[in-house]
């Protein structure tokens, strides 16, 4: 049943990915979630998912993190579709961070 409900949360954050924004490539390389490697995504559902979060986040993670669009995460921040699908949002946000990309990131007021 767990590993059921993990392909399901795969499957359903890559559902939200396509819908988020245009493809950056047609070769399928990369998501349409924030210019974020499809690789990246996957890498990186463990770090934000679960009762037991994978800390700190693997290097498949942080190589995502590192090729994404950081403030195009804050449209996603507080619209809750992070959390009906299992990922956490402040623990999403947090990979910035601990994944060393910059010292501090926080969203820009608009």
């Amino acid at each position: 049943m767990e590993a059921y409900k993990k392909v399901m949360m795969v499957g359903m954050l890559m559902a939200i990915v396509m819908i988020g924004s245009t493809p950056m490539l047609a070769n399928g390389q990369y998501s349409s979630f924030c210019h974020m490697p499809i690789e990246g995504l996957k890498a990186c559902l463990p770090c934000v998912s679960g009762d037991n979060p994978i800390d700190p986040p693997t290097s498949a993670c942080c190589s995502g993190i590192a090729k994404a669009d950081l403030q195009c995460f804050c449209h996603y921040k507080d619209s809750g579709l992070l959390s009906i699908y299992g990922v956490d949002p402040t623990k999403a946000m947090d990979l910035p961070v601990k994944c060393k990309i910059v010292d501090s990131f926080h969203c820009q007021k608009h």
